[in-house]
């Protein structure tokens, strides 16, 4: 594949399963956004590279829908015999797991996950192929669309217009071990397809009328990002509840905004606001009430205006926090580990020196008990609506 089309690809994790049974094999999979993204390439790539370094790794199945580039990356992997099934008078092939089984090699590479097999197939579905060889120990390299995902179905047909009739269980992905997003910018793509490297040429126009319009594949290239995303977050809930990732590493952005009684804290709001669209991230606006003796009394009416920030707070999708606490920035720094916050934004002080010198500096403490997360001190007049 021209290495001018592909931008950049996403590996986006390795997990080990608290629930894989002994024995069970390994299961990568090669997820894209459309056809003609790379991901056959892409194993086909991996595998002979694994050849090279002495692994037993052989080809089930591989569709190169006639592209040149995709064939020549098969290169030395051995292919294994395919099943010969006559249906309705044509005579054609399948993936053969009894022969992957006897021949038992360490990994096979099988193509186009989601693929429905011929009626008197021993398996209805490819996934469930690749499930019985996970079960007898073999490892699998695969690829697959997210259109194909059961549970995105709906979803890729309101964006699309189209009915995506072949799906796989969304478990397919949970039980992955591994997970690679071959990506392409859509018009990195759409110059694939009108170059004839994805269809042949009767096909183009109208498959650039129909998928391969360009709002289609900029939406389904998010939902792939995202649903990779989703299933990072999986990963990192599960290793921390195991004590295995380390509570500083953040990786998905988080910003967190402290807001007071100041009638100036209305604009702290909006500032962060534009900090958490511009990461496209979650934000959250926390109020800590203080139980502190020493702390200052507010007056009735400030209550009034703590109302009006969570007015504005809900009007701009904010995830609005209330805290009690003897110690502000202990309850900042609390929620800053337990939500992975990644950006905290705080307003200038309003204590007196004398209050300072008796209670401390609520920003100096965050910075001092924060170390991992950065800390924005925003002046109330440089803040601009």
């Amino acid at each position: 594949m021209d290495s001018k089309c592909t931008d950049f690809r996403i590996e986006t994790f390795h997990r080990d399963r608290e629930n894989k049974r002994e024995g069970k094999g390994i299961f990568k999979i090669y997820l894209g956004y459309s056809p003609g993204v790379g991901k056959t390439y892409r194993m086909l790539q991996e595998g002979n590279k694994m050849l090279e370094d002495g692994e037993d790794i052989v080809i089930g199945y591989v569709e190169d829908h006639d592209r040149l580039e995709t064939r020549q990356q098969i290169g030395k992997l051995e292919i294994i015999e395919r099943t010969k099934i006559k249906y309705r008078g044509i005579n054609l092939e399948e993936m053969s797991v009894s022969n992957i089984l006897k021949r038992n090699p360490n990994w096979v590479i099988v193509d186009e996950l989601a693929h429905t097999n011929i009626p008197a197939s021993k398996n209805k579905k490819r996934y469930e192929d690749v499930l019985e060889l996970l079960d007898n120990g073999i490892n699998i390299l695969t690829t697959v669309n997210i259109q194909h995902i059961e549970s995105l179905n709906d979803m890729v047909s309101e964006i699309t217009g189209i009915k995506v009739r072949e799906t796989i269980p969304d478990r397919m992905l949970q039980i992955a071990d591994d997970i690679m997003v071959i990506d392409l910018p859509p018009e990195s793509l759409i110059t694939r397809l009108k170059s004839g490297k994805i269809y042949k040429k009767e096909n183009i126009q109208r498959s650039l009328e129909n998928f391969f319009v360009k709002s289609n594949l900029i939406a389904l290239r998010e939902l792939a990002l995202r649903e990779a995303a989703n299933e990072i977050d999986d990963d990192l809930t599960i290793l921390k509840r195991n004590r295995e990732f380390k509570n500083h590493v953040r990786i998905n952005e988080k910003v967190l905004v402290c807001v007071s009684s100041n009638p100036q804290s209305s604009r702290l709001i909006r500032h962060a606001y534009r900090v958490a669209r511009r990461y496209k991230c979650n934000l959250y606006v926390l109020i800590v009430d203080c139980t502190n003796v020493v702390a200052k009394r507010e007056f009735k009416e400030m209550d009034k205006v703590l109302e009006e920030h969570k007015k504005l707070a809900k009007a701009l999708d904010a995830i609005i926090v209330e805290k009690q606490s003897k110690s502000v920035s202990k309850a900042i720094v609390d929620f800053a580990n337990e939500e992975g916050i990644t950006q905290i934004i705080l307003g200038h002080s309003r204590r007196s020196k004398i209050q300072t010198l008796f209670r401390g500096s609520t920003i100096n403490k965050v910075l001092s008990e924060a170390p991992n997360v950065e800390v924005r001190v925003i002046p109330y007049i440089q803040i601009q609506d």
